[in-house]
C-alpha cells in the first residue's frame, strides 16, 4: 500500500559552517535549555523569587542532566558500545543521540540541589517554578531525533507516517508511527496542565514538579510500547515502560503525602541575602533581630545631654542674689 501523506526525514541532521558542524540534535537540546529557563524565571519571579535564580541553578542542574542522560542511556543500551565490533569511544558522542530522561531528571536534581543550598532556596519551589518548562523542554529536544532519524514506532501507512530513509545502524527505509511527534505533543500537554492546575490548586512544595512527573509517564508508558527499535526487556515490557511505572508511583505518592504534610504554597521562596537559608524543610529562616517599639539611641549621647539639661535647670532655680554674686 502506498502512502499518499508522510512526514519526510531530513537528508541530513548536521550543516557544516566552514569547519563548524551544526548538528540539528544539539540545537533541538540548547533551545529547549532556553525555553524552561526563561518559563521557569517568569514563574519564579511571580511566586516571589528574585530575577535570574532560575538560571544561575540551571548552571548547575543542566551540566548534571546532561551527563546523567547519556549515562542512563549508555548504561541501558550498553551493547551499542562495548559489544564486539562497536567502538566505545562512541559513548561520548552525545550529539548522535541517547538521552535518557529518567538519568537527566535524576542526576539534573543532584545539581539543582547544590544550586539551591548555595543560594539557599528550597528545591522543591525551585522545581516547582521549573516543571511546565522541562516539558516543554522535552517537546522541543524530541524534534533531535526526528533530525537523526530514530525512536519511531511501528508500520503504518497513516497520513502522518514518517518517512524514514536511513539504513543505518540496522533501520528498514519504510514509513513508520511518528513516535517522537507523539510524546513532543504530549509534553506540550503536560505543560499547560501544570500551569492550569498551579493556578488552579496553588500547588507547592513540590507537588506542581510531581504531577509533571506522574503525566509525563503516563504518556511515556503507551508511546513506549509503540516503539520498535532494540531494548531491553522484562517480563514482557520494555525496560522504559517498567521505569514508568515505578517513577508514576512515586510521583503520585509524594503528591499525595506531600499535601496531607504540608497543604497550601510556599509564602517565601527566596529569604533576602540577610537572611538566614532555609531550615532542614526547605523554609526560609530569618536571623533579623526582632523590632522594638522603642527607637535606638546611643547611650552615651543621651546620657551628656540629660546632665546638660539637669544644670540648666538648677541655674535657672538659683535665687536672684546668689546671681548677682
Amino acid at each position: 500500500m502506498e502512502t499518499i501523506a508522510y512526514i519526510p526525514s531530513p537528508s541530513q541532521g548536521v550543516v557544516h559552517l566552514g569547519p563548524i558542524p551544526l548538528r540539528g540534535y544539539a540545537f533541538c537540546i540548547i533551545i529547549g535549555v532556553f525555553v524552561a529557563v526563561w518559563l521557569g524565571n517568569k514563574r519564579w519571579v511571580a511566586r516571589g523569587g528574585k530575577v535570574g535564580t532560575v538560571a544561575d541553578i540551571a548552571v548547575w542542574a543542566v551540566p548534571f542532566g546532561l551527563v546523567g542522560g547519556r549515562l542512563y542511556h549508555v548504561i541501558t543500551d550498553y551493547e551499542l558500545y562495548f559489544s564486539e565490533g562497536r567502538d566505545w569511544v562512541d559513548a561520548f558522542k552525545v550529539w548522535q543521540g541517547g538521552l535518557g530522561i529518567w538519568g537527566a531528571i535524576a542526576l539534573g536534581a543532584v545539581g539543582a540541589w547544590i544550586g539551591c543550598r548555595r543560594r539557599g532556596i528550597p528545591l522543591p519551589a525551585w522545581a516547582d517554578a521549573l516543571a511546565p518548562g522541562i516539558a516543554f523542554a522535552q517537546a522541543i529536544g524530541r524534534w533531535g531525533n526526528w533530525f537523526n532519524q530514530e525512536l519511531y514506532g511501528r508500520e503504518t501507512h497513516l497520513p502522518w507516517a514518517l518517512h524514514i530513509t536511513s539504513s543505518t545502524d540496522g533501520r528498514v527505509p519504510g514509513y513508520y508511527h511518528p513516535t517522537f511527534l507523539y510524546e513532543s505533543l504530549w509534553c506540550v500537554g503536560v505543560g499547560f496542565l501544570v500551569i492550569w492546575a498551579d493556578r488552579r490548586f496553588k500547588l507547592g512544595h513540590g507537588r506542581a514538579f510531581a504531577l509533571y512527573v506522574a503525566a509525563y509517564c503516563v504518556g511515556r508508558g503507551w508511546i513506549e510500547y509503540m516503539r520498535v527499535d532494540d531494548a531491553h526487556h522484562i517480563l514482557g515490557l520494555r525496560l522504559n515502560d517498567w521505569t514508568a511505572m515505578i517513577v508514576f508511583l512515586l510521583a503520585v505518592t509524594y503528591f499525595v503525602i506531600s499535601a496531607k504534610k504540608r497543604p497550601g504554597r510556599e509564602e517565601v521562596v527566596e529569604p533576602d541575602v540577610s537572611d538566614g537559608g532555609t531550615d532542614e524543610d526547605g523554609e526560609p529562616v530569618s536571623t533579623e533581630e526582632p523590632e522594638t517599639d522603642a527607637p535606638e539611641t546611643d547611650a552615651p549621647e543621651a546620657a551628656a545631654k540629660e546632665d546638660v539639661t539637669e544644670a540648666e535647670d538648677v541655674k535657672e532655680d538659683e535665687p536672684e542674689s546668689a546671681k548677682k554674686s
